[in-house]
């Protein structure tokens, strides 16, 4: 059969990768696929560069439009990033009805539900395996692997940055910044690490599994998001203590009253399975009610990892570019016309457990005054222990049972004003994932 011809939009880490396991080991997917995959064409800013790898038999130009209008390629693989350029090759890819395959998580954060159905209306498929966890086919696993189920949550380590960060921070019990430092000089963070630290990056990527698990539009804007460049080295100790570790997580559950969406520090039983997550390593649990809890583990990003899974979506593509569109996978699971918008909850609604830590005067009546707040606040105390904290001070630890966040909200608020406090209250909620 006549190969498919991919034009490959951008050569960095992605793409060159990418290129790599396609040379690699063309005969073996060229046995899956059913017919050969080859790059025809790239586009790329350094011409010098990428001829130096590709060669002489592969077009390469400086234009990523002139790939999506030129009709000679089957499919675009976008790997060139941001949102703005890459949505108009994108869409011109589409229009003229090119597949899209695409590790770029932001632009669908952002734009998936205007890309998803230019693609449903011109009858091409839009993959995108690699936008989430790299080389973990969590995608896949939830589209169709569990397609029988009724999902009720998905939580993930999807950020290897910060848990490389928070690994490092609990076993070398260093600071945030000094670790950061490190990250950046290995390569696990960015010279600009906001996206990573900041939990945006997460949140891209917790915004497909929840339209996918869920079966609602695209809702970047409406999640919650919440970093590690605040956690203190002081608080993973504790946590220990208690029996947790801290890990940015995503998490999305259906409730009855609506969607949670969410990214922040999360203590987590350490006997939980993402618990023992170390290092720069990605894991995704998802509890279904017929399948009940699977987990899926793997590199999250990185050059092998993630060009794995778009080399994956290539073949799945190049089976079923011919079949009838109404047949395929739908690109969020679930068929366009039975997407429904289920509201998304508000932080101030969303219900958990809490671990609270206050520095305080070491004085009598303080722990009084604050169960007190606590309990005005219809907020149960799971259990406490104190810290002192040099001659006169002291932490306080509280654990708390499930609660509703705004009075967790209004308990700080009124905690924070009293005299004997001595800084600002801490707050990382707890889940027990089961």
């Amino acid at each position: 059969m006549k190969p498919i011809r991919v034009g490959l939009l951008g050569l960095g880490v992605v793409g060159s990768g990418v290129w790599t396991v396609l040379a690699q080991n063309g005969g073996e997917i060229a046995r899956r696929a059913g017919r050969r995959i080859e790059v025809a064409a790239v586009a790329v800013r350094n011409v010098a560069k990428a001829r130096a790898l590709v060669g002489a038999d592969v077009r390469v130009v400086t234009d990523g439009m002139a790939l999506a209008h030129d009709p000679d390629i089957d499919i675009v693989v976008e790997l060139m990033g941001g949102d703005t350029l890459a949505r108009e090759c994108m869409l011109a890819a589409i229009a003229n009805g090119k597949h899209i395959v695409t590790a770029n998580k932001a632009l669908l954060a952002l734009h998936g539900n205007e890309i998803f159905a230019a693609a449903q209306k011109r009858g091409v498929m839009v993959a995108f395996e690699a936008a989430v966890a790299g080389g973990i086919p969590i995608i896949k696993a939830i589209r169709e692997g569990l397609t029988a189920n009724r999902i009720q949550w998905v939580a993930g380590i999807i950020n290897g940055t910060t848990n490389f960060i928070l690994s490092e921070m609990r076993q070398r019990g260093l600071p945030f910044e000094t670790v950061l430092a490190e990250a950046q000089q290995l390569g696990y963070a960015e010279a600009d690490p906001t996206f990573d630290i900041e939990g945006v990056d997460a949140a891209h990527k917790l915004t497909l599994l929840a339209s996918l698990a869920f079966g609602v539009p695209v809702q970047f804007d409406k999640a919650t998001t919440e970093g590690i460049s605040h956690l203190a080295s002081e608080d993973i100790v504790h946590a220990e203590r208690l029996g947790y570790r801290i890990k940015l997580l995503g998490i999305t559950r259906h409730r009855p009253e609506g969607i949670e969406l969410r990214v922040h520090p999360t203590l987590i039983p350490a006997d939980c399975l993402l618990a023992n997550v170390e290092g720069a390593m990605n894991a995704v649990l998802v509890r279904g009610d017929a399948v009940g809890l699977s987990m899926y583990y793997g590199q999250g990003a990185g050059s092998l990892p993630t060009a794995s899974a778009v080399v994956a979506d290539l073949v799945d593509v190049a089976r079923l570019q011919a079949a009838d569109p109404e047949h395929r996978v739908p690109h969020l699971a679930f068929q366009p016309e039975s997407v429904v918008d289920i509201p998304i909850l508000p932080m101030s609604e969303v219900r958990s457990s809490y671990y609270l830590r206050l520095r305080v005067d070491d004085r009598p009546g303080v722990l009084a005054d604050l169960a007190r707040i606590l309990s005005q606040s219809q907020i149960s105390v799971g259990s406490m222990f104190q810290q002192p904290h040099g001659e006169h001070q002291a932490d306080i630890i509280f654990l708390t049972h499930e609660a509703r966040e705004g009075d967790v909200d209004t308990a700080l608020q009124a905690m924070q004003a009293l005299s004997f406090v001595r800084s600002g209250v801490t707050r990382l909620r707890v889940e027990s994932l089961n």
